[in-house]
């Protein structure tokens, strides 16, 4: 069983490192070939189709796994995801054709600091990408219906091929449409990708049809997804707040181009790993909810914890001591200069202390809603987003300047998922750690040890080329991470080892 789980969270790291590598790519070509005024733009334009499909499609597909996997018949199961799958279709429908007819007051109520220009662009462009809503909603809720069934590979490709389509398309209709070809590469790469998740219901021949009732698990399904939807806005929030504040500094043009990439740099390790764990877990999860299994379900959440703990703490580090030479690679070229990369170091900096937080906070909050408990995280993320965030970026942006906006998020994510453990302690009665209090002690030992060992060497074995520093770097990183966790006995080096030798022998045998 935990071999299968290993190899099923390692498939989907590794087509989720591919998905966000492109994704990744798809914005530096933005960066690459558009002013600053126009990249603002193609991120303002796509913000609200995409806190739909996040936010709205995340938390309906949540809170669906979690009553899905708890129904005992087939006919049961059949008939909530007709139901689901109709008033979704229509009601998305009908907002997509509103969010159009309203466009004006829309952005003008959203993003007010934008000039004439940069509306006239704005505008356009979301016009473009707006149909995509229904779609990029329908398909986060075909993936939830994947996963229950143990297809994740295929859940998690349509989202490398919804980035690559979007990429290809965004990028080769440029010098037809300049950068509104990003608004039909956005719309075609949902379509793709809707038309991918499709294939794979049928191919394990789940079928559709409409089918409007109010049962008993829909009032379960709305009890839930309602503090859910407020709980994933006041996340995607932190991307408002820190556009609001960054309107404060108009001396620094391109700002929050500046801030939306190193959101993105310090994202990708913890989104990587998070989705992933969560992609595999959450199903599984449910259903040993289901079951009332309390001592299976606390040995997935410490051990989930434990994963990201150990994975994400060292990325981190390496994050930290070689951001300049990260934000040079990745984000210096084209438009983007030698100046912007001074201004967007500090800021990857203070983002990537947050990383663990984030995506550990994501993790335990699975395990509140598992059990259909949704207010407290939700209450927990509203206090933190709202409260932590401005409060702290207020006393802080006088002495930290643009610096005071990434702090404000980390300082909030930081205490939003301390608030989550203790109330997971106290509410659900989930311990963070078990018996192995030593394995606290070598985790900081091992964190304490990489983290000085990777500080010396990007001092050390400095040179002229970004790359040379972070190839050395990373070299130095994985030998001594390696030779740690062999050193201290970390069981999930052997667990790892073991699966390498299995797959290596079974190879052998075939």
């Amino acid at each position: 069983m935990k071999n299968q789980l290993f190899k099923a969270i390692g498939i989907v790291t590794i087509i989720n490192i591919v998905a966000r590598l492109i994704g990744f790519a798809k914005d530096a070509v933005v960066g690459m070939l558009f002013s600053k005024t126009e990249a603002d733009a193609i991120f303002f334009a796509y913000t609200i189709p995409n806190l739909i499909y996040l936010v709205v499609g995340g938390a309906i597909t949540t809170a669906f796994i979690s009553i899905y996997s708890k129904l005992p018949t087939k006919e049961e199961k059949t008939k909530f995801l007709n139901i689901v799958f109709s008033y979704m279709t229509v009601i998305f429908i009908a907002l997509t054709i509103l969010l159009m007819i309203f466009v004006d007051p829309i952005l003008k109520l959203s993003f007010r600091q934008l000039s004439s220009e940069s509306f006239e662009i704005t505008k356009n462009l979301y016009l473009w990408m707006t149909p995509s809503t229904v779609l990029l909603v329908l398909s986060i809720w075909l993936s939830g219906v994947l996963n229950v069934h143990n297809r994740f590979s295929l859940s998690t490709f349509s989202t490398l091929l919804y980035n690559l389509v979007f990429l290809i398309f965004g990028v080769a209709l440029m010098p037809i449409l300049s950068f509104y070809s990003y608004g039909f590469g956005a719309l075609l790469g949902a379509v793709f990708m809707l038309v991918v998740l499709i294939y794979g219901i049928k191919k394990e021949k789940i079928q559709f049809r409409f089918q409007f009732a109010y049962t008993n698990e829909m009032k379960r399904l709305v009890n839930m997804t309602v503090p859910l939807i407020l709980g994933g806005a006041a996340l995607q929030f932190y991307i408002f707040i820190q556009r609001i504040y960054a309107a404060r500094f108009p001396e620094f043009d391109g700002l929050t181009t500046l801030l939306n990439n190193a959101s993105k740099l310090t994202q990708f390790p913890q989104a990587v790993l998070m989705t992933a764990v969560t992609t595999v877990i959450y199903p599984l999860l449910s259903k040993k909810v289901a079951a009332n299994e309390m001592d299976q379900i606390e040995s997935l959440y410490q051990r989930g914890l434990r994963v990201l703990r150990l994975m994400l703490l060292p990325i981190t580090v390496f994050v930290y001591f070689y951001a300049q030479d990260i934000v040079t690679i990745v984000f210096e070229y084209g438009k983007l200069t030698a100046d912007d990369t001074i201004l967007t170091t500090p800021l990857v900096q203070i983002l990537a202390i947050s990383m663990y937080a984030l995506a550990s906070s994501a993790y335990v909050t699975r395990f509140f809603y598992a059990m259909e408990n949704t207010f407290l995280p939700v209450l927990i993320n509203v206090i933190s987003v709202f409260g932590v965030t401005v409060l702290a970026t207020n006393i802080l942006i006088d002495y930290e300047g643009t610096n005071a906006i990434a702090w404000g998020t980390t300082i909030s994510a930081i205490s939003n998922y301390i608030l989550l453990v203790m109330f997971g302690r106290f509410i659900l009665r989930l311990k963070v750690y078990g018996k192995e209090i030593m394995q606290i002690w070598k985790t900081w030992i091992f964190i304490l040890i990489l983290g000085t060992i990777t500080y010396f060497s990007s001092i050390w074995l400095s040179f002229a080329s970004s790359f040379i520093n972070v190839a050395i770097g990373l070299v130095i990183f994985v030998i001594v991470g390696a030779l740690l966790m062999k050193l201290l006995k970390f069981p999930e080096l052997e667990i790892f080892m073991r699966y390498l030798r299995s797959k290596r022998n079974k190879q052998v045998v075939e």
